[in-house]
């Protein structure tokens, strides 16, 4: 580490002259900007705050967030957008912020998720995590744009000193990153691939029929490996494997819920909204003429472009109930990752005032990419059919600050870690022409990411 002890120390006390002495219980939250720093090495320091930490890097690596210790939890049973927003803005109006930098996710963020499907019955695999979860951390390290900066966000009593906090920051970003080595795999299941086969004959039936026109199936993986797996080298090895996607970590409890997802939901950064379209999947070539030729196939499958079209116009029109100037490109592009390649269309608009980030998230999700079409008639079809418990898989996961600047990602490609355990999960759009066989192929496919990275795949 770049950032000597005694600097870092006497720069935060040279803030904490400036604060102004508490008189009532509030949130007080100071910034400053430290040497280069490890975003793993921070990660890994946190070790003794198991259970409330997060990693975030979005997928240009632009910006990194890793949070440990949790100041504030704004947690919910059912997915409560609005009360999250109402909560945060209340919290705020007390608090004493002291951030001189422009740098976006500094100070107060709040990073956190939201269930897929908050109405379907809970499940001991997703205990430790409530249908809504944000948190502001008690220190949190950003990285934007190569620059580092270090928040401490901490609820201050009357007359309580800051110096606990100081010391403890210090000795995070002091420490160094010990890559560890993965665990081998003992085990790998597939749970129930005949059963989930035989759902996605049942929704093809179920769209001839008219009754739904497109369903999003997921299916699970376990394996077990022979020993716990260290969370900050499995979030190394998919930073170094998987560009062009976020990485993410979120720890409730004893489990992890990790991934590295090249789905955006939706960004805005002073108004200016984002909001894109992944639907429509094949796998890379082994070389580049057959990685074209797939590619071309992609572009031109009838499937597939009916599949992704379904998703363009649903963001579309839940984008344009909030923002002005919304632009929509007449085609989708091609979206090469290391496994797979898949098609990609942007949706672009200016954020209206009165609107938040949350606002947009709970219009989209979920997006036909991850539920189906109509919304509502396929999410009760997953929730009847699907014999496992999504939790947050394949639902929103992301951060958003006081201005309402943030970004939110879909959460596929993705798994929920337990001591030696992950439950790997992958889905795959059915529309009235699929074949169970190619459909649990392409599952198949995408569970290869998440298990490459854990080890299980050579």
């Amino acid at each position: 580490m770049i950032h000597t002890t005694s600097k870092l120390y006497n720069t935060l006390h040279d803030v904490m002259e400036n604060i102004k002495p508490v008189m009532q219980k509030q949130l007080v939250s100071i910034t400053t900007k430290v040497d280069n720093a490890n975003s793993f090495a921070f990660y890994q320091a946190g070790t003794t705050n198991q259970g409330t930490r997060f990693y975030w890097a979005s997928a240009d690596r632009t910006l990194t967030l890793v949070g440990i210790g949790e100041t504030v939890a704004f947690e919910s049973d059912d997915n409560g957008f609005d009360a999250v927003h109402h909560s945060f803005g209340q919290l705020l109006e007390n608090a004493a912020i002291y951030n001189d930098y422009e740098a976006s996710g500094t100070g107060p963020i709040a990073f956190g998720g939201f269930a897929f499907d908050p109405l379907k019955e809970g499940s001991v695999t997703w205990g430790d995590f409530p249908n809504s979860s944000m948190v502001i951390p008690t220190y949190l390290l950003t990285i934007v744009h190569q620059e580092s900066y270090l928040t401490i966000n901490a609820l201050v009593e009357p007359g309580e000193s800051l110096e606990p906090y100081i010391a403890q920051s210090v000795q995070f970003m002091e420490s160094t990153f010990q890559r560890e080595q993965m665990p081998y795999l003992i085990q790998q299941e597939e749970v129930a691939p005949e059963e989930w086969k035989q759902i996605v004959k049942d929704a093809t039936e179920d769209i001839k029929r008219g009754v739904i026109d497109k369903v999003v199936l997921a299916r699970e993986m376990i394996a077990t490996f022979s020993e716990n797996i260290p969370i900050s080298s499995l979030l190394n090895v998919l930073s170094e494997q998987q560009h062009q996607s976020y990485i993410f970590a979120f720890e409730r409890g004893m489990s992890c819920f990790v991934g590295s997802t090249p789905e955006r939901l939706v960004k805005v950064e002073q108004r200016s909204l984002l909001s894109t379209c992944l639907a429509g999947t094949i796998s890379r070539g082994q070389t580049q003429e057959e990685d074209e030729q797939l590619g071309s196939y992609l572009l031109h499958d009838e499937k597939n472009l009916q599949e992704h079209d379904f998703v363009v116009q649903m963001i579309k029109q839940a984008v344009e109930l909030c923002c002005d100037d919304v632009v929509v490109p007449d085609g989708p592009i091609l979206y090469p990752l290391r496994n797979l390649q898949h098609l990609y269309t942007p949706v672009k608009g200016k954020l209206q005032q009165g609107y938040t980030i949350l606002d947009v998230v709970q219009r989209l999700h979920p997006t036909p990419a991850l539920g189906g079409y109509p919304v509502e008639a396929s999410i009760e079809f997953i929730r009847d059919k699907e014999p496992f418990h999504r939790g947050w898989y394949a639902a929103p996961i992301g951060w958003f600050d006081p201005k309402d600047n943030g970004e939110f990602a879909v959460a596929i490609r993705s798994a929920l870690l337990y001591q030696n355990q992950a439950t790997l999960f992958a889905g795959c759009g059915v529309v009235e022409d699929s074949q169970p066989e190619v459909e649990y192929e392409e599952t198949a496919i995408k569970f290869s990411p998440m298990l490459q990275a854990l080890g299980g795949l050579q």
